[in-house]
């Protein structure tokens, strides 16, 4: 986890350059530099302000899986239109990652001047506002077209994905000029448990409500049941971001105090010198690490397939016999939460079996994980039968190593490249790799569309 953490740590002159500018971030930050001086004392470690990171964390990907998790609702909206029930999920999945990639670099190029607390806080209230209103879409204007209603939804996810993108940057920046790398490790375990919590929202959500499911043509759909399961399921997205959002202004609150509203020193743009320096160097960076870029590139490609083929997959055991955790308003989500599981347990695991070998075979290896695409084909694919009638082989041998390979292969790919440049290129190569698994996730949510129809 070492090379993680130094990958989020600026070297003193970027801090200097990174120095926010509002009441909140700018005292800390020279609070903490005035300390780094005097004998380079350590800030102390607080389990409430990991705890706040560690809810951060979870909010930048709470929306982009509460999506995902959303589909056997959105499915029932969209039915009367087979195409866009068909393309629905590619659609969100590419609205998302795209706006994620630009927005990253839009962040990115403004890292200097960023208010970075200003930037979480108007991330968490975007995402509150956009959950209100997919609340409040459950119950009114239930007679729009699944075309109009497919447009409200792709809208809603591309200000959450620009919102999760202002909290991501900020809160790391944040996190790292608070002196205390285990706050970086919170973040990242906070992702780790978004990609979990959502599903279990929407199974319970389910599961509280009366069932009601309908047969029609050997399909099953929701009935009124959805409304119901879908209100509470946005609410708790409602309900977790402004937790958050509390757990935030109590941390401003008391490091403001701890700091004493010092004033804050200004901080210069870099000048065209060091941005050219800077070129140079991702260049060279990238010339080391093709490899590894090429290896996290394909892994997210090949991973943004999941999220399209998961809601197509039903269980076999007949709707009459079926019990509640079986139909598909909660299957669905629990083939995602096995998926996410696995993805969690692979990042865990990088922890304990890193890759020691040659870039390449990392490279090998993301590729090889376009095996698991052709197991859904042996799945209850729409409900027309699987070759293999066995749902544990499905989420067992199908979702969760699909999952695990992804967050064991990631972590990996990041790691490896820390490694394998100068200490004073982590961060940098660090970066680069972040863009390259952006990259991969906007190639794979286009491509994802090859497989919308079957």
């Amino acid at each position: 986890m070492e090379p993680l953490n130094r990958n989020f740590q600026s070297t003193p002159a970027e801090q200097q350059r990174m120095l926010p500018k509002d009441d909140f971030d700018a005292p800390l930050l020279q609070h903490y530099r005035r300390r780094s001086r005097a004998n380079r004392i350590e800030p102390p470690f607080l389990w409430v302000e990991y705890g706040t990171f560690a809810l951060l964390g979870m909010a930048m990907l709470w929306s982009w899986n509460m999506f995902l998790a959303a589909s056997p609702y959105f499915q029932d909206r969209f039915r009367s239109s087979k195409w866009v029930s068909e393309n629905s999920q590619s659609a969100i999945i590419a609205v998302s990652t795209f706006t994620n990639l630009s927005a990253m670099i839009i962040l990115t190029n403004t890292q200097s001047t960023g208010n970075y607390s200003s930037r979480v806080y108007s991330g968490l209230y975007v995402n509150f506002f956009i959950f209100a209103l997919l609340t409040a879409s459950t119950t009114v204007f239930r007679d729009v077209s699944p075309s109009q209603y497919l447009s409200f939804i792709l809208a809603m996810a591309v200000s959450s994905s620009w919102a999760s993108c202002l909290m991501q940057n900020g809160a790391f920046a944040l996190a790292a000029s608070f002196g205390r790398p285990e706050y970086i490790q919170a973040i990242m375990a906070g992702q780790g448990v978004a990609g979990v919590l959502p599903a279990a929202a929407q199974i319970f959500s389910v599961l509280v409500t009366p069932s009601g499911e309908t047969i029609s043509d050997g399909a099953q759909f929701l009935t009124f049941d959805a409304e119901i399961s879908a209100f509470i399921y946005f609410l708790t997205a409602v309900v977790v971001f402004c937790l958050v959002l509390l757990a935030f202004v109590l941390l401003q609150r008391e490091h403001s105090r701890r700091a004493g509203h010092q004033a804050a020193s200004t901080a210069g743009q870099p000048d065209g010198e060091t941005f050219a320096h800077r070129l140079i160097d991702q260049i060279n960076v990238l010339k080391k690490l093709y490899w590894c870029s090429a290896a996290i590139f394909t892994c997210f490609v090949i991973a943004m397939f999941f999220p399209v083929l998961t809601p197509k997959v039903l269980s076999v055991t007949p709707p009459s016999e079926a019990n509640p955790l079986l139909t598909p308003a909660t299957f669905i989500p629990l083939a995602l939460l096995f998926w996410n599981l696995g993805d969690l347990v692979g990042r865990a695991s990088a922890l304990s079996l890193p890759f020691h070998g040659p870039q390449a075979l990392l490279f090998a290896l993301s590729v090889a994980r376009v095996l698991f695409l052709p197991l859904y084909t042996l799945c209850n694919i729409h409900g027309r039968g699987a070759i293999i009638p066995s749902d544990l082989f499905y989420l067992l041998l199908v979702q969760f190593p699909y999952g695990l390979t992804n967050g064991w292969l990631a972590s990996n790919c990041i790691m490896t490249a820390c490694e394998r440049v100068d200490t004073d290129k982590r961060e940098l190569a660090g970066g680069l790799m972040v863009l390259c698994l952006m990259c991969g996730l906007t190639v794979g949510s286009l491509l994802s569309f090859t497989v919308a129809g079957i």
